[in-house]
């Protein structure tokens, strides 16, 4: 993301705080707007970002909905994100209307194929009881069309495989529970969530987590409303 330090940008589902933290260091006369559902998370950023807080806006609002902001923003900055909203043109939309024109959009989350080997573990370990859809990995060609249609041009869209592997079962055990099935853990816990975990790192092929990236650059039309 080009910046000239003064901007002001949203950190779209800023979490804890890791990334708002360098959208800082590179706004020395910007501000960023943290943007996050969980009050949670919130509480975390305020502790990380510190002294600087100052010069973070920091805002608790349903990410499916229209975004809380006074006046269009420069740039929306999002990652690990858009995966857990299902309505991908609705979301676009509503970025489109935070952003000035030519404002720019730049966000990486799981893509088309992402965890692929986890999730049929979880399906052959759970048979009827696996949650029908629990993210959304779209694809490049739909997230074109979808970002198309909400008012962004000059797009740049593509999957990057970034394999994660493991030395021992027990890492792989931990990060599984830790990391990729926290939204399972809940469904699983009074059948035993270690057994559970224990059982979906067996059903997989290797000791590797297959990410598969989609990585988003767009930008608003500036004869876009």
């Amino acid at each position: 993301m080009p910046l000239t330090g003064t901007e002001h940008v949203i950190d779209f589902g800023c979490g804890t705080g890791r990334d708002t933290v360098q959208l800082l260091a590179c706004l020395p006369a910007g501000r960023v707007i943290a943007m996050d559902g969980s009050e949670q998370m919130l509480t975390a950023l305020r502790h990380r970002v510190g002294s600087d807080i100052s010069r973070v806006d920091v805002v608790r609002a349903d990410l499916n909905e229209p975004l809380p902001v006074s006046a269009p923003v420069d740039a929306i900055f999002s990652v690990a994100t858009l995966h857990w909203l299902p309505h991908h043109f609705r979301v676009f939309a509503h970025m489109a209307a935070a952003l000035r024109p030519g404002g720019m959009l730049v966000a990486e989350c799981g893509g088309q194929g992402n965890i692929a080997t986890v999730s049929a573990a979880v399906t052959d370990v759970l048979g009827a009881d696996a949650p029908a859809q629990v993210w959304n990995f779209a694809g490049p060609d739909e997230t074109r069309e979808k970002l198309r249609a909400a008012g962004f041009t000059d797009l740049k869209i593509e999957l990057v495989p970034d394999l994660v592997t493991f030395d021992s079962d027990r890492v792989l055990e931990q990060y599984l529970e830790t990391v990729v099935l926290g939204s399972h853990m809940r469904l699983v816990r009074r059948k035993g969530a270690a057994h559970f975990v224990r059982a979906v790192a067996r059903r997989m092929p290797r000791r590797a987590i297959d990410y598969v990236r989609l990585q988003i650059t767009a930008e608003k039309a500036r004869g876009h409303s």
